[in-house]
């Protein structure tokens, strides 16, 4: 089911209602029905793989508990980690695996065909699986006592606001909502649902409209020249931010109306003025999950500088990984490693030429030069992100440096207004990002008469159903 979809305008309201008409003990029984019902609709045939990951994770921690010596402890958090990322890799990586060894066999004329697998992807897995696994490891470390309540445990692992995409939510802090009693509050219901309905407009508005544009283009890369690749590549950094942070705030929103605070997932990424502070904006359930359990674990910046190096490269290349089984990922995600290890180590001489150069008493200007600076890098790894494939990803990146390709093909194909309306849309996004920054727009507009408030909810209401999009495109991050 998804949450632009018919279906769901009509699911979420009947759960809320059941929800607040039921008494507090038994409402995780129906929380924990809606969201096995919420994933079934997709596929009803994987939802054993919930259940699997779910039975596994909370014995293996019940028992982890219980064990008095470590190397028991140790035995059954790696039957935790090696269940839960064997199903991962076996639908996600493995004929990523397979295609990759056949390609190395080759090389050395040995003819190895390893067998494929024609499997679909189970959408969300990557997203629960963390989850659960962050459970684990932290019963693990002494972090959080196992929760011993099967049914609570498992609407956890399910629970159907952010089940396929996240915020990718820690036991200790989900865990204890679920013991919860939340009553009826107009307020919060009210600010959860224009949570859902921004979330709606960046959704349907201005993503689905700028998926069009970036298909096209990438799609057939040789059939246009660096003019629509340049532009394809600025959309598709604002496609995918309005997709993905546009479900964020869904999932957030929903929770909101029930009662639940999930984490903040986006902060306003492209104001961003350095690469790292980009990754402490962008996708925070995620980024924070692989500094808690791979960099940290790893030494993290307590060890000798080529050690720390060494950690944050790997981190993002696990990172890139994680987001898909193709080359262009892996390199998405080294070049974002490679942008951190390189500032770390330019840091002294950029700061030096920033006092020569005068820079550091413009501090305004200094500021605006790293927000370019940062917008370029990451726009240029979302070019890998993006492309179907590496060659293809080459291709765009050399139509655009090259002047010449910019002189053929400039028709601007079938949807021109909508192009038009694209840049438009962008610009209001900019607009609304930066006040939420600079001026706090979100508590200027709580202290506003309800009469405000009902203007500005009708506004994105009218946006969303006559400038929408409602072919019901799955959200991007579904398929990670």
């Amino acid at each position: 089911m998804l949450f632009n979809s018919i279906e769901f305008i009509v699911f979420f309201p009947l759960v809320v209602a059941a929800y607040f008409a039921l008494p507090g003990k038994f409402r995780w029984i129906l929380l924990l029905i809606a969201s096995y019902y919420f994933y079934m609709c997709w596929n009803y045939k994987y939802i054993i793989l919930i259940v699997f990951s779910t039975l596994v994770d909370y014995f293996a921690a019940i028992y982890m508990a219980k064990a008095e010596k470590k190397s028991t402890k140790k035995i059954l958090l790696a039957a935790s980690l090696t269940s839960n990322l064997g199903l991962l890799f076996f639908f996600k990586y493995y004929n990523f695996f397979s295609e990759n060894v056949d390609a190395v066999f080759a090389q050395f004329n040995i003819m190895k065909s390893m067998p494929v697998f024609d499997i679909l992807l189970p959408v969300g897995i990557s997203f629960y699986t963390f989850q659960t696994l962050s459970y684990t490891i932290d019963v693990y470390w002494g972090k959080k006592e196992p929760e011993k309540h099967l049914g609570i445990f498992a609407l956890y692992v399910s629970f159907f606001p952010q089940l396929v995409a996240g915020p990718i939510e820690r036991s200790t802090r989900l865990l204890p909502q679920f013991y919860k009693t939340y009553e009826f509050n107009y307020t919060r219901i009210k600010n959860g649902l224009i949570l859902m309905a921004w979330g709606f407009f960046k959704k349907v508005v201005i993503a689905d409209r700028l998926a069009e544009y970036v298909n096209e283009v990438y799609n057939n890369v040789g059939d246009y020249g660096g003019l629509h690749d340049l532009i394809a590549t600025f959309f598709f950094g604002s496609q995918i931010y309005c997709d993905f942070s546009g479900y964020s705030d869904i999932a957030i929103g929903s929770a909101m109306v029930l009662g639940f605070e999930l984490m903040t997932n986006f902060k306003r990424p492209y104001l961003s003025r350095s690469i790292r502070e980009f990754w402490a904006r962008w996708h925070i359930s995620l980024s924070t999950w692989f500094r808690d359990y791979t960099y940290i674990p790893l030494g993290g910046n307590r060890v000798v500088k080529w050690r720390w190096y060494y950690n944050l490269f790997i981190t993002f290349l696990v990172s890139g990984l994680w987001h898909g089984a193709n080359w262009t990922f892996v390199i998405w995600g080294a070049l974002h490693g490679a942008y951190l290890v390189l500032a770390i180590m330019t840091q002294k001489s950029r700061d030096q030429l920033a006092v020569k150069s005068g820079l550091y008493k413009i501090p305004h200007l200094n500021s605006f030069i790293n927000l370019v600076w940062t917008f370029v890098l990451v726009y240029f790894a979302w070019i890998f992100f993006r492309a179907n494939n590496v060659n293809d990803a080459f291709a765009v990146i050399g139509n655009i440096l090259n002047p010449m390709t910019w002189s053929g093909n400039i028709q601007l194909f079938h949807f021109q207004s909508d192009l038009y309306l694209s840049f438009i849309l962008i610009g209001i996004l900019i607009l609304i990002e930066v006040l939420w920054e600079k001026y706090k727009l979100i508590e200027t507009l709580q202290r506003q008469s309800r009469l405000v408030k009902w203007i500005l909810m009708l506004v994105i209401l009218f946006s969303i159903f006559i400038l929408g999009k409602w072919d019901q495109n799955d959200f991007l991050y579904f398929q990670f």
